[in-house]
């Protein structure tokens, strides 16, 4: 029983450490991976130089064949990666192959990739645009997918993650506001508000010059809130900062065509604050605590004047008063 698997251990030693002289498709090649060729063509499509190794990976390009372009484009970069004519163009390439494979982080890590160690390349804010895009069809709802094949799960964290190094990376760029942008966006799709505030914040701040993007931003700030605000019973916080935010909306972009439901949403909000005041104001008056009540009953009537429970909280207020007057009576005496 040792002796056979004794036997098989060293069998497959020996096909792990030269696998390039094994006559399976199989080849392994340090620095590029492994890769499938068919037997006899091993290392056919292999160059000498960078120049003639990135043909071959372009005419594989151009062929469609994006397994052969990967592995040429591949090789140039491991190769050559000083030839700053032929390997930029080649990690450019393999960013381009495995996004046509649908293999969308890969591509995104492939363009990053090109951008930090070629940060001159002619085409930098095209490389953006792509790992722009790739990371929109994330926020979209696009699986990540586990070792880059299998479809496994759709994450707004590393979505999140993916906007961020752009801004990150490019942070002049054309793509950059709205890369920020759609950090929050992100962060807002898994309920995270306070992050997505963070974000729109930022981006509020840093692109106060282009009024489009601060806009959307204060706006999409205040829509946090109000979604937290949703969320939490009695939460007056979060309700408070969703109308701060939308008040500061309407006033710096008083032109903006999102004012009219901003305002809708204060109303709502300040209803919704008028309504929790009022419960708590009972809480305290059920229990006979009448200062607490009156606080609260007070807060009521600051809060939304004109509503129903201003109404209710003003004649609750003079009747509780009539209490602590007559309360207040026999402890004097």
């Amino acid at each position: 029983m040792k002796r056979s698997t004794l036997l098989l251990a060293w069998i497959a030693f020996c096909l792990l450490a030269l696998p390039q002289r094994a006559p399976a498709p199989l080849i392994f090649r340090p620095g590029e991976g492994w890769t499938y060729e068919p037997v006899g063509g091993e290392g056919k499509w292999q160059r000498a130089r960078a120049k003639d190794q990135l043909e071959v990976a372009q005419a594989a390009f151009e062929k469609q064949d994006y397994s052969l372009a990967t592995k040429a484009a591949r090789r140039v970069v491991v190769q050559w990666p000083t030839a700053e004519e032929y390997a930029p163009k080649a990690q450019f390439l393999l960013g381009r192959c495995y996004e046509l494979r649908r293999q969308d982080e890969k591509a995104f890590k492939e363009y990053q990739k090109l951008l930090e160690k070629y940060p001159k390349v002619g085409n930098y804010e095209e490389v953006l645009q792509r790992q722009y895009a790739i990371a929109l069809r994330f926020l979209g709802g696009q699986w990540f997918k586990l070792w880059g094949y299998i479809p496994f799960f759709p994450s707004m964290d590393r979505t999140a993650e993916m906007f961020g190094t752009i801004v990150k990376t490019g942070p002049f760029s054309q793509i950059a506001p709205h890369a920020q942008l759609r950090v929050g966006a992100a962060h807002e799709k898994a309920k995270d508000y306070p992050l997505a505030v963070k974000a729109y914040d930022v981006a509020a701040d840093r692109y106060y010059d282009r009024p489009v993007i601060a806009a959307d931003a204060v706006f999409r700030a205040g829509m946090s809130h109000y979604k937290q605000a949703q969320k939490a019973e009695y939460d007056q916080g979060a309700a408070g900062r969703a109308i701060a935010s939308f008040t500061d909306f309407a006033t710096l972009f008083p032109q903006d065509k999102r004012v009219p439901q901003t305002q809708k949403l204060i109303t709502g909000l300040r209803q919704e604050q008028a309504r929790g005041s009022y419960e708590i104001a009972r809480y305290y008056e059920k229990r006979q605590r009448w200062l607490g009540a009156l606080v609260y009953y007070d807060e009521v009537r600051l809060l939304d004047p004109k509503s129903a429970y201003a109404n209710e909280a003003l004649r609750r207020i003079e009747a509780l008063k009539l209490k602590v007057v007559a309360t207040a009576a026999p402890a004097a005496k």
